[in-house]
């Protein structure tokens, strides 16, 4: 069977930048991986090249055995850093517009977790706080059935109320054969979320490895461990 994600000698260059230097990855199935490094590192490079936004400069990036494209589409759900819904929608609409864009996608399970949150159907977006927004934004994310989630700095900028709701809610409502990438630099907020970590920093990856093996190897947390590496 086909590692759910695989990057083989990946390159990503923006004109004179190297963003992605010849990495080498393998990512299962069942998995919540942490992609975890300072801004700049990377991450949100290898994130839009799994999801299919951007193209490799060298090398292979692979979903399933697939190159992203039309095929990939099914399997991966993505959260960007940044919103790309519009101001002027309401809740509901939001709902009707991955409804009819994902086939996969779970109306009644969403529209329960926005009861859940008293979060009105008929609100618009150009209304909420930006912690409400990113609430919104993860659950029509979480609420496909995806096999491989791609999260890019979801708990990035908002409260500490916030974040804990958005971790219960990756590690609630995604099924055990497919894996969520998590995308940040907040060590902290994500360490008792995250199965395996995978550190990267200028464009290469520093480590790989399971949070338990972390713990009994080095006698550290993840986060112990990260300042250590990154010298923060």
């Amino acid at each position: 069977m086909a590692p759910l994600l695989e990057c083989r000698d990946l390159t990503k260059r923006y004109t004179t930048v190297e963003a992605l230097s010849s990495i080498n990855l393998t990512i299962g199935e069942g998995r919540i991986v942490g992609l975890l490094g300072p801004n700049g590192s990377g991450k949100t490079t290898l994130i839009k090249l799994a999801s299919g936004l951007l193209k490799p400069t060298k090398g292979q990036i692979l979903i399933d055995g697939l190159e992203p494209g039309v095929f990939t589409k099914p399997i991966v759900s993505y959260l960007p850093e940044r919103s790309y819904l519009s101001e002027w929608m309401r809740v509901h609409d939001v709902l009707s517009f991955f409804e009819d864009f994902y086939v996969d996608f779970d109306r009644h399970k969403a529209t329960e977790m926005f009861q859940r949150l008293g979060i009105d159907l008929g609100m618009r977006l150009k209304t909420m706080s930006k912690g409400t927004k990113e609430k919104v934004q993860l659950i029509l994310v979480m609420s496909r059935q995806a096999r491989l989630y791609l999260l890019d700095e979801p708990i990035g900028g908002v409260d500490p109320a916030t974040r804990d709701f958005i971790l219960q809610t990756i590690v609630g409502n995604y099924s055990e054969n497919a894996t969520v990438l998590i995308s940040t630099h907040l060590i902290s907020d994500v360490e008792k979320t995250i199965d395996d970590v995978v550190f990267i920093n200028m464009g290469q990856i520093v480590l790989t490895s399971s949070v338990d093996e972390i713990r009994e190897k080095e006698g550290k947390s993840v986060d112990e461990l990260f300042r250590e590496v990154f010298r923060c």
